[in-house]
């Protein structure tokens, strides 16, 4: 079966999620759930730092990615960016896929969910949330960008423009710059964005930007309590 941007090149695979490697902050049973994805070298301990400064409202669940970097890089990864087919769309649209499906077997009682990557994770989150616009309420982008190339729900996103956090350093230089023009221009016509940029910012988070993502997803909160039915 191919895959949206294209069959998978042969002898590669993003497997499945592994149920048991995944942090929790407390059963999302009809709590908004914010699901958080690292970055490539990391593992699921990483972002579940956040969650103390994040909206108690959410219940957290950081998700170990699937994949084990080429050696010595430690961590786990997303997709390959190695080689020839570094950062393939195909191999992103399947991370993504591997995501929605792990929601669907964990996180189906959750009145909500919402998407909060770093890099890697950042690209996930917006491919995911163009994979099933009507399944995500909004995604956080920190230092990640948005794949090339078209998928079958970017027509409804445009439509439904889903509130989407994107930030990044001024001083970011492993994201190309190919990829930040592509994002800054995709995502406004496709999201309701707030962007930020950080002066003196590399590839990182800031205190200020926690501070942003903070207000941003208080926002969400009061957005999702409003359509909650009385």
């Amino acid at each position: 079966m191919s895959e949206p941007n294209g069959p998978a090149p042969s002898g590669i695979d993003i497997p499945a999620l592994d149920d048991d490697a995944v942090l929790w902050s407390g059963a999302p049973a009809g709590r908004p759930l914010l699901v958080l994805l690292h970055g490539y070298g990391a593992d699921e301990h990483d972002l579940a730092a956040l969650a103390p400064r994040l909206p108690a409202e959410f219940a957290f669940a950081a998700v170990r990615a699937p994949l084990e970097p080429p050696w010595p890089t430690p961590g786990r990864s997303w997709y390959p960016i190695e080689g020839l087919e570094s950062r393939d769309p195909v191999h992103i649209t399947r991370a993504a896929q591997r995501l929605i499906e792990w929601i669907d077997r964990a996180a189906a009682s959750a009145s909500a969910v919402g998407l909060l990557g770093f890099s890697q994770g950042g690209a996930v989150a917006l491919q995911a949330l163009r994979l099933q616009p009507e399944r995500f309420a909004f995604a956080v982008n920190l230092s990640g960008y948005v794949t090339p190339g078209e998928l079958p729900g970017d027509a409804e996103l445009a439509e439904r423009r889903p509130p989407v956090f994107w930030g990044r350093g001024a001083l970011d230089e492993v994201i190309p710059a190919p990829l930040v023009l592509h994002t800054t221009e995709w995502l406004p016509r496709h999201s309701d964005l707030v962007g930020r940029i950080y002066p003196g910012l590399p590839h990182a988070v800031s205190e200020q930007e926690l501070t942003d993502i903070r207000a941003f997803l208080d926002r969400q909160l009061a957005d999702l309590d409003a359509d909650r039915p009385s």
